[in-house]
C-alpha cells in the first residue's frame, strides 16, 4: 500500500478503498479495469486511484517537458515551438481531434471518453514575458529577442510553462484512462494571455470569436494559475469575483515649448502632467465607494529632451483595475473631466486613449461550491484555501463569461524556499507543483463529468 503525502490525503469509504485497491491491482497487472456504476462512491474512488497511478507514471516526462518549455519561452502570438510541442504531444496520445493555428498559435485537442457523458473544457496559456531571468534554475532561459524596438530577455515569469505542462500532463493521464472517462474533455492551449503587440489581435478573446467554445460546446471550463505565495500542495480558490478587469490608458498632455529660463512663454506640460497624476488619485479616494475594489496607477511619465527646455508634450501611461462595470465607466468619465479641467486651466490640451482590455474574471459560485470537495479530496481540506479577490487580470474571463468557469491558484513554492513574485526575474515555480496540479485538475474534470452525467 502506498503512503500518500499530507497534500494527497483522502477520506474514502472502506468500500471505496477496496475498489481503488482492486482497480490499481488490475491496472498494474495489465488487465482492463472495470469500474462501478456512474457517479457511485466506488466509481469516484476507482477513477481517483487510476488518476494517481497515471500521474505517478507520467510525471517525470511532464517535468522534462516543463524544463524544455521554460528554457525556450516565446512571447504572445509567437508561440510557434510551444504550439508544435503541444500538438505533437496530443497527437501522440491518440486524441480524437487536434486543431492548430487557432487565434494564430493556439491549439485545441478533443478527447472523447469511452463512456457517454457531457463535455468539459480545460485551458492553459502558453506565452512568456519580456523579462530577463535571474534565477539559478538549471533550465533557466537565456533567450533574448526584440520587443517594441528594444532588446529584452524572455522568461516564463508568470508560470505559463507550469500551466502548459500541467495541462499536457492531464492530457496524458486522461488519455490513458479514456475507456473509463465518462464524457469528453476539450483541451485549450491559448496564446497571448499577457497581451499582443500593438496592431495585432489574439488571446482568449480571439479564440472565442473563432469559435473555440463550440462543436462540442463545454458545459463548464476550468483553469489554474501558478501562485508563488502558496506552497506546493496548497490550492487557493475564490467564489465569485476573483480577478479584476484590466484597462490601459495613454495620455498626451499638450503644451507650448520654450526655453527653461523663460517659462512664462510656455504652456508647461510637465507641470500639467504632475497635477494630473495627483488628481487622478482622487478617483480612488473620492469618487469610488470606500469598500469598492479599484486601482488607478500611472506607470509611465515621459517627456522632454534637455534639462533647460520646457517640452511641448508629456506622455502618461497606466492601468485601471475594477470589478463593477459601472465603476469602470465612472473612472473613464472622471479621467476625461480631470484632464479637461487641468489642461484648460493651464492653457494646454490633452488626448486620452482608454483601452478596455479584459473583463473581470468571475468564478461561477455554484460550480465553485460543487468542486471544492473534489479539490479537498486530493490535497486535504486543510490545504484548500479560500482566497481574497486580487487586482491582477486574466483573459480567462472571456471563456468564463461564455460558459460557467472556475479559475483557481496552484501553489508553486517549495516549503522552506522562497520565490520572486509573478512577473519578476526571480520567480521560480517548483517542479513538484506539476504533479499536484495534474492530480487536482484531472480529478476536477472527472468529478465534473460524473456529477454532470447524473
Amino acid at each position: 500500500m502506498r503512503t500518500f503525502p499530507p497534500w494527497r490525503s483522502r477520506s474514502p469509504s472502506t468500500v471505496g478503498l477496496l475498489a481503488a485497491a482492486l482497480l490499481a491491482a488490475a491496472v498494474l497487472a495489465g488487465a482492463s479495469p472495470v469500474v462501478a456504476q456512474p457517479s457511485s462512491p466506488e466509481d469516484r474512488a476507482a477513477l481517483a486511484a487510476l488518476i494517481d497511478i497515471e500521474v505517478d507514471r507520467v510525471a517525470p516526462e511532464i517535468v522534462a517537458l516543463r524544463h524544455r518549455i521554460h528554457q525556450h519561452p516565446e512571447l504572445g502570438n509567437r508561440e510557434f515551438e510551444t504550439a508544435a510541442l503541444v500538438a505533437e504531444h496530443l497527437r501522440a496520445l491518440g486524441f480524437d481531434e487536434v486543431t492548430t493555428d487557432i487565434a494564430h498559435t493556439g491549439v485545441v485537442g478533443i478527447l472523447r471518453g469511452g463512456r457517454p457523458g457531457p463535455v468539459v473544457a480545460v485551458r492553459a496559456d502558453m506565452d512568456a514575458l519580456p523579462v530577463t531571468e535571474a534565477t539559478d534554475l538549471a533550465f533557466k532561459s537565456s533567450l533574448r529577442t526584440t520587443y517594441l524596438g528594444q532588446e529584452v530577455g524572455v522568461m516564463h515569469a508568470c508560470g505559463h510553462d507550469i500551466h502548459t505542462s500541467v495541462e499536457l500532463g492531464v492530457a496524458s493521464v486522461l488519455a490513458a484512462m479514456r475507456d473509463e472517462l465518462p464524457g469528453t474533455v476539450k483541451f485549450i492551449f491559448q496564446p497571448a494571455e499577457e497581451g499582443v503587440p500593438p496592431g495585432e489581435d489574439g488571446g482568449a478573446e480571439l479564440m472565442v470569436v473563432e469559435g473555440v467554445l463550440g462543436d462540442p460546446e463545454p458545459a463548464a471550463i476550468f483553469g489554474l494559475h501558478a501562485s508563488p505565495t502558496l506552497q506546493v500542495g496548497k490550492i487557493g480558490y475564490t467564489p465569485g469575483p476573483a480577478l479584476a478587469a484590466v484597462d490601459h490608458f495613454h495620455i498626451e498632455i499638450l503644451g507650448t515649448q520654450s526655453h527653461g529660463a523663460w517659462p512664462h512663454e510656455s504652456v508647461d506640460p510637465v507641470v500639467l502632467a504632475a497635477q494630473v497624476v495627483m488628481a487622478l488619485q482622487t478617483i480612488r479616494s473620492r469618487n469610488m465607494p470606500p469598500l469598492e475594489p479599484g486601482v488607478v496607477s500611472v506607470g509611465i511619465i515621459r517627456g522632454g529632451e534637455r534639462f533647460n527646455i520646457i517640452p511641448e508634450q508629456v506622455h502618461l501611461e497606466g492601468t485601471v483595475r475594477t470589478y463593477d462595470p459601472d465603476v469602470r465607466d465612472m473612472v473613464e468619465r472622471r479621467m476625461n473631466e480631470i484632464l479637461a479641467g487641468i489642461t484648460a486651466a493651464g492653457g494646454g490640451s490633452y488626448e486620452l486613449e482608454y483601452d478596455r482590455a479584459t473583463p473581470a474574471t468571475i468564478n461561477d459560485v455554484a460550480l465553485t461550491e460543487r468542486m471544492v470537495p473534489a479539490m479537498e479530496a486530493v490535497v486535504g481540506s486543510e490545504n484548500v484555501i479560500r482566497t481574497d479577490p486580487v487586482m491582477g487580470g486574466e483573459d480567462f474571463a472571456y471563456f468564463s463569461n461564455a460558459v460557467p468557469g472556475l479559475y483557481y491558484w496552484l501553489g508553486t513554492t517549495k516549503p522552506g524556499t522562497t520565490s520572486g513574485g509573478l512577473h519578476t526575474p526571480t520567480y521560480t515555480g517548483d517542479d513538484e507543483a506539476i504533479a499536484v496540479g495534474m492530480r487536482v485538475m484531472s480529478n476536477l474534470l472527472v468529478d465534473f463529468l460524473l456529477q454532470e452525467g447524473d
